[in-house]
């Protein structure tokens, strides 16, 4: 067995290092690689540094189990499928290794020396370095073209964020791959040019180093610094816990000294974390449940202080032209559990947030105030923050919607700016299609945003609502272009609806989930063509199941009833891609969806079991598939919005918003019918 992406199989993978990282890296490995059956090998050359690094995997693992996160099989598939040892004789066959050693140049290019002498030349070699150039790392490498830095984050088997850093001889196909690689098996990616500490830890040592600050000044004690940074910049925990929590006192030290020269001469390592060091101690932090005291004139002068280093920090990243704005809010937010910056700065206002920079800038001798920043706040504008991404391969515009914390979830603001590149596209004369997918492997779509829905409040905002994604699917429908969705998982409610406008869709074989439409659960009916397209496409009895229920459907159902063209057994994009080639070349044709008034349409519809659900919710969802489907599509989605608009008219809606949002998706809503 093996894992095969793209065109490239990986038989076994290396870890070198088994101390702070290294162990975690390799049990993220083997949870997602031990059922393909691909073998994971730590290397270290200290035998206590091995049965450390395996004890603390054992550890991980067994608390896996007890909180259930693993199945015991699992569990004990996943530690049999790990070797840890000394012999690097182990890694041979291994195609693909990466380094999570000491951050030492000297160390790592023995390494790499070491790794050449083992490996076949197409394994890809990686480094979890977390500030050194890959053009420094690799320098004496034979074959430089392989190599790359894939920087992860604490606690690596669980932060799924990673910045994949190639340098100037990273052959694009390597990097290509290994951002897809890491995406298929659950993290997120970000590819970053190659500057030392990468975009996201000059964020993170950053505020770190503004907090020392503040600390030197005066304005509170250690305990009371984090506390109060962490409530300004809505971090998961405080700068100097975090530094407590990662162990990265020694790293930060070396790093913001070096930053000094790297980036410009603002940067330095304070006193205090020297100090720190030399006692060899932990920051004194707040203990579990302890409440810090401080003045509101403490936090307003911390707070302001910490947010415009932070939005000038970040800034200045993206001036330097390594990193973009959809990749920071997003890398920032995620691998550093904090407010994102671009969203924020929209938030408080970019005015605002320029001269909190500006402010902060006046008391700091060659900060720098970024251009970008300036240059955004004379528009007037909040920042454009991409959520949608065109790659254009072989003539074709892939097109990818990438909210990974919401499993690409749709709102406004993504229908906006995936109408926009689908006309970029059709106006281009270089793109002969359209494929349009989601990030990742669990969703396509998981469906609309909850929080938009929450907030229509009238009968008139729902209708204004659903239009607004109407416009949107209508125009995808009318490209004369052909246009196919790659589902890549599942497709709930707006996620299917989205797809369904496509003119065709491809789906991963072997999903025990590819569609449903759950609106019911929440009080509402589809409002983005559901009611007129599911049933234009799979049959109105069943169409009509399906949304009264919301009962979910397999791949292999989906391929059975007509939704999906074909289950995909490799990469579905890749195969959407040939489709829409195959298409242009008159090797494949589509059939469009019907558009004209259903044929047989009954006088109702056959009677199901619509359990806790709302009644006059499905009495609406019932006269709204009935009188869409006697009319022409379009007219039919003109009745659903109206229909949409009432459901947001009734008690049982609001029942079922709350209810989801307060419990979660698996509670019922006690809905009153009315």
């Amino acid at each position: 067995m093996a894992f095969t992406l793209s065109n490239r199989t990986i038989s076994k993978v290396g870890v070198i290092g088994s101390g702070q990282i290294g162990p975690d890296i390799a049990l993220y490995f083997t949870k997602v690689l031990a059922p393909f059956g691909v073998p994971i090998v730590v290397v270290d050359i200290s035998d206590q540094a091995l049965a450390a690094g395996k004890k603390k995997v054992e550890k991980k693992v067994q608390k896996g189990v007890e909180a259930q996160a693993f199945k015991p099989d699992q569990a004990e598939a996943m530690l049999k499928n790990l070797t840890f040892t000394s012999d690097y004789e182990a890694l041979s066959g291994a195609s693909l290794v990466v380094e999570a050693a000491t951050e030492d140049e000297k160390i790592k290019r023995k390494i790499m020396a070491q790794l050449e002498s083992v490996l076949a030349k197409d394994a890809i070699i990686a480094s979890n370095s977390s500030h050194m150039e890959p053009e420094v790392i690799f320098a004496e490498t034979k074959n430089p073209e392989r190599t790359l830095v894939v920087h992860y984050f604490f606690p690596a088997e669980r932060n799924i964020m990673v910045e994949v850093v190639p340098g100037k001889q990273t052959a694009k196909a390597v990097a290509d791959w290994t951002m897809k690689f890491y995406e298929n098996i659950g993290k997120v990616p970000i590819k970053i040019g190659s500057r030392y500490g990468y975009a996201i830890d000059p964020i993170f040592e950053g505020i770190f180093y503004v907090a020392a600050m503040g600390v030197e000044a005066g304005w509170g004690s250690v305990k009371q610094v984090d506390e109060m940074a962490k409530k300004a910049l809505g971090l998961g925990v405080g700068p100097f816990t975090a530094m407590n929590l990662t162990g990265g006192n020694p790293i930060s030290n070396h790093g913001l000294d070096q930053y000094t020269t790297k980036i410009n001469s603002w940067w330095r390592s304070p006193k205090i974390l020297k100090d720190q060091l030399a006692k060899n101690a932990p920051w004194e932090t707040a203990g579990r449940d302890e409440k810090v005291e401080y003045t509101p004139e403490q936090y307003k002068k911390v707070a302001d202080f910490m947010t415009g280093a932070y939005f000038g920090i970040v800034c200045e990243i993206l001036d330097s032209g390594i990193s973009n704005v959809g990749d920071l809010d997003m890398g920032v937010s995620t691998a550093l559990v904090m407010k994102p910056p671009f969203t924020s700065m929209n938030e408080l206002g970019v005015k605002e947030s320029l001269r909190l920079v500006e402010s902060y800038a006046k008391t700091q001798k060659n900060f720098h105030v970024s251009e970008s920043l300036k240059k955004q706040a004379a528009t007037g504008k909040p920042w454009t923050i991409p959520v949608v991404f065109r790659e254009d391969r072989d003539g074709v515009a892939l097109i990818t919607i990438r909210r990974p914390a919401v499993l690409n979830a749709l709102n406004l603001e993504v229908f906006a700016q995936l109408k926009g590149l689908c006309e970029a596209a059709a106006k281009d004369t270089n793109v002969k299609g359209v494929v349009i997918t989601g990030f990742g492997t669990k969703a396509f779509v998981s469906g609309a945003d909850i929080n938009m829905l929450a907030e229509l409040k009238t009968e008139k905002a729902g209708e204004e609502n659903s239009r607004q994604f109407h416009d949107v699917l209508d125009y995808i429908e009318d490209m004369k272009k052909p246009v196919v969705c790659a589902m890549n998982g599942l497709a709930f409610g707006g996620g299917n609806e989205l797809a369904m406008a496509c003119h065709a869709r491809l789906a991963k074989k072997g999903l025990k989930i590819l569609a449903g439409q759950p609106e019911v659960n929440l009080g509402i009916i589809p409002g983005a063509g559901g009611t007129q397209r599911l049933p234009r496409l799979i049959g109105l009895t069943e169409a009509a199941r399906i949304m009264r229920t919301a009962d979910t459907i397999t791949s292999a159902q989906g391929k059975q009833l007509g939704l999906i063209l074909d289950e995909i057994e490799g990469d579905v994009a890749d195969a959407a891609i040939q489709l829409v080639k195959d298409v242009v070349a008159g090797k494949a044709k589509l059939k469009p969806i019907t558009r004209e008034p259903m044929s047989g349409v009954p006088a109702e519809l056959p009677a199901v079991d619509i359990a806790h659900r709302s009644k006059a919710i499905d009495r609406i969802l019932c006269k709204t598939i009935l009188d869409g489907a006697r009319k022409t599509l379009r007219e039919g989605l003109k009745i659903e919005s109206k229909a949409f608009g009432e459901c947001v008219g009734t008690k049982d809606m609001h029942i079922g918003m709350g209810n989801f949002i307060k419990n979660g998706p698996r509670a019922k809503a006690e809905f009153v019918h009315a």
